[in-house]
């Protein structure tokens, strides 16, 4: 299970006091295969062909200690090595005093950095072409300062003028493990060698822009044992072996009633895009049938747009549904298995009304977006007297209204929002963005492994939403449909940055590409445990 997982510091320190105290791994087997897998690493990334000459920064922890264990192995590997110590070697306790011991009885050069006089001679005379960052693991809470903040923006100095390359061990220097945030200072690393588990800190910006590449290595963890004794991380990342426990493959005889019926209410006067990607995500999603509820001067045009949905045309004002639309729609619920809500709905009073009558009056799970986020936030209460299984699906300024935030707050606490608006909605919350986040009301957290730029555009949240609306109508749980949907939709635009180019693909070809990636499923391709 290396690499499924996404962990807090608190929950590192405690798994690994589990797998010492309760499991009966030795402390100095944990530290030698950190420090050899990140010397593998290194070898298969940065060869001493190219990089001959490594400096290994080592800290007055465990990191550290994780650094000398590296620097003997790359020593043997062929590397010439130099270690910077930052404090007396007496100081270094347990593990790490015994792999310094080992590196000096292996001849390996030491010198102590006292300030950022020393650190530049060792450059100067060493010449070093690759930088290890040992200093600060997932422990650190307060900001670098003094001689290691110094170091840090020495080191970023000369990789920003591309003199070096940075290795970090566990995560940057400097980078909160929980949050991404930069704690003072930072340093900035072409890879990061984590171990056993993802953290939050990697997949959350900034952090996940000062880390690299990373690799999440083994390390011995026992996982089936940490399974039976219920000590799993609360957050996981999403791997296609996971998503292989989802997804369910249609097998014999199907027809288009065992696919579902999705009703969208979506499309208002310029905003109609909105209403059509809806409504071409779900189709694409494999859903039986769509009807997509529409204000009436729309309905022509989206019945010419989009043949294969059916179009319920609804009374409108000044080109938004009206409060007259709620018998309607009712009515055509009998048939239906799910709703998907919002996408240039609207903003008037009448939509506010109508919305909140609806959600009073159904039972059928519903998927809510955009402008339907924007009249809750209004009155939450809305979804207090909702019986329907729900999930919303905000940016973070949607989030930030929902739970009367600034917007960068929620950046700068991503876990913590998507888990306290999904707590106080009692909804699954999909918190759209970079490594898109999906929360329970019982704490539970799901990392998408998709982090795509080019994905950047108006439209794709709407595909998003067509796409777990008809994930719902085809059977699939509320976290499920979310889990399953953010994967298929991150997939297809990672394939399409990557094969069409980064940026200039459109929400209509995230949305056609999906039975391919629906294809990749099918025959399980195997994704490494690296972004």
């Amino acid at each position: 299970m290396t690499g499924q997982f996404v962990a807090e510091s608190l929950e590192m320190q405690k798994l690994d006091r589990v797998m010492m105290d309760d499991f009966g791994l030795l402390p100095e087997v944990l530290m030698e295969r950190a420090g050899l897998g990140v010397a593998q690493v290194i070898i298969e990334n940065f060869p001493p062909k190219d990089y001959q000459r490594v400096l290994i920064l080592c800290g007055p922890g465990n990191n550290g200690g994780d650094g000398f264990v590296c620097a003997r192995y790359l020593s043997e590997m062929g590397y010439q090595v130099f270690i910077s110590i930052f404090s007396e070697k007496k100081k270094y306790k347990g593990e790490a005093k015994r792999n310094l011991t080992l590196a000096q009885r292996l001849g390996l050069p030491i010198k102590k950095i006292n300030n950022l006089k020393n650190l530049k001679e060792i450059f100067e005379t060493f010449r070093s072409e690759l930088v290890v960052d040992a200093l600060f693991g997932t422990g650190l809470k307060r900001a670098i300062s003094g001689v290691f903040a110094e170091a840090i923006e020495f080191i970023n100095t000369l990789s920003s003028k591309n003199q070096i390359k940075v290795v970090a061990i566990d995560l940057p220097s400097g980078i909160s493990a929980d949050t991404g945030e930069v704690l003072g200072v930072a340093l900035k690393a072409h890879l990061t060698a984590t171990f056993e588990c993802f953290k939050h800190g990697l997949l959350n910006y900034p952090g996940k822009a000062y880390a690299g590449k990373v690799f999440v290595l083994p390390i011995g963890y026992a996982w089936t044992y940490l399974e039976r004794a219920n000590l799993l991380p609360k957050s996981r990342y999403l791997t296609i072996e996971y998503l292989g426990q989802i997804y369910r493959p249609r097998r014999g005889y199907y027809h288009k009633g065992k696919s579902g019926h999705l009703l969208i209410l979506a499309g208002s006067k310029g905003k109609s895009g909105a209403g059509y990607l809806t409504a071409l995500g779900a189709l694409r999603a494999g859903a039986g049938l769509v009807t997509l509820a529409c204000s009436e001067s729309l309905q022509p045009i989206y019945a010419s747009m989009l043949p294969e949905a059916l179009t319920l045309a609804l009374p409108e004002v000044n080109g938004e549904p009206s409060l007259k639309a709620l018998a309607i729609i009712l009515e055509s619920l009998s048939n239906k298995k799910a709703l998907a809500i919002g996408p240039g709905f609207g903003l008037s009073d009448e939509a506010f009304e109508l919305l909140k009558s609806l959600l009073r009056e159904i039972n059928l799970p519903v998927v809510l977006d955009a402008d339907a986020l924007t009249l809750v936030a209004k009155d939450l209460t809305i979804l207090e007297e909702c019986k329907a299984p729900r999930i919303l699906t905000p940016h973070p300024g949607e989030a930030a209204r929902l739970l009367k935030k600034e917007t960068q707050d929620i950046l700068k606490g991503r876990k913590t929002s998507a888990i306290e608006l999904a707590k106080l909605t009692a909804s699954i919350v999909v918190l759209k963005g970079p490594h898109t986040l999906i929360a329970t009301p019982e704490g539970e957290t799901f990392y998408s492994p998709f982090d795509v730029p080019g994905m950047a555009q108006g439209g794709m949240g709407d595909v998003l939403t067509g796409i777990i609306g008809s994930l719902l109508a085809q059977g699939y749980s509320p976290l499920e449909s979310a889990i399953l949907g953010v994967f298929l939709h991150g997939s297809s635009g990672e394939w399409l940055a990557k094969n069409l180019g980064p940026q200039g693909f459109t929400a209509s070809d995230v949305a056609n590409l999906l039975p391919n990636i629906y294809q990749s499923l099918e025959t399980s391709y195997d994704r490494p445990a690296e972004i």
